[in-house]
């Protein structure tokens, strides 16, 4: 079997915001998350209409929002009109780049640091596209250290928006657990995670400098190579 990676189009009241080259399952949660992780949504009550079209060049997810919600994402598509090769559209500085995201308030219990290893434990027997490919990353949400909910893609970031497109569907309390992740801490990750005031993120493998260095400043627990009974605590 080979993980499936297809492209798909989001589009908001017709315009196409942006094609993500994702695993084809799962695809309303992960449009839902995507649209609150990039705050193009504030909730999902400004999404008015999800349909899902499958054709022969991909998959398109269109979307109806709020008015509010369009000309935010509007004015955010002409700041980015000329820019090549931006790497963060849209960010015209590097205190911009800071500013705009919000401080994590979700308080983080020691008792959840201790059910790390054991949420990380766990992780395997749940990975149903990892155990047939072995191409899929996975996010998953753990409560009172058990896993309650889990997505897998063969993008990180797209196993994270689906798993956070999960909580917001069904209203969960982002204070009552923590993320834990099969791959990589990247800034990117630490910035979905503020957004949706995710107060602890646990990665199996290494964080990047920038995944540090924002973890720090937006007031995120970052644990990294969670291994076993071990792992890192960068930031606290």
């Amino acid at each position: 079997y080979i993980v499936q990676e297809y492209p798909v189009a989001l589009i908001y009241n017709g315009i196409s915001h942006a094609v993500m080259m994702a695993t084809p399952s799962d695809l309303e949660v992960f449009a839902k998350g995507f649209s609150l992780s990039e705050g193009i949504l504030h909730s999902l009550s400004e999404l008015y209409s999800l349909e899902i079209h499958h054709n022969a060049l991909g998959v398109e997810v269109d979307m109806t929002i709020s008015s509010r919600a369009f000309m935010a994402l509007k004015e955010h598509r002409r700041m980015m009109v000329g820019r090549t090769g931006c790497g963060l559209c849209g960010i015209e500085s590097l205190k911009q780049f800071y500013s705009e995201l919000p401080l994590v308030s979700s308080k983080v219990s020691s008792v959840w640091l201790n059910q790390i290893p054991s949420a990380i434990a766990q992780l395997k027997a749940r990975q149903k596209i990892t155990e047939l490919t072995g191409g899929a990353h996975a996010a998953a949400w753990v409560v009172k250290g058990q896993i309650v909910a889990l997505f897998e893609d063969v993008g990180r970031h797209n196993a994270l928006d689906k798993l956070l497109g999960h909580l917001a569907e069904q209203k969960l309390n982002v204070a009552e657990g923590f993320v834990v992740m099969t791959s990589r801490a990247s800034y990117e990750l630490i910035r979905k995670c503020a957004q949706y005031n995710i107060g602890l993120l646990a990665t199996i493998s290494a964080p990047t400098s920038m995944a540090i260095e924002m973890a720090k400043k937006l007031n995120l627990t970052l644990a990294s190579f969670c291994r076993g009974d071990s792992f890192v605590l960068y930031t606290q």
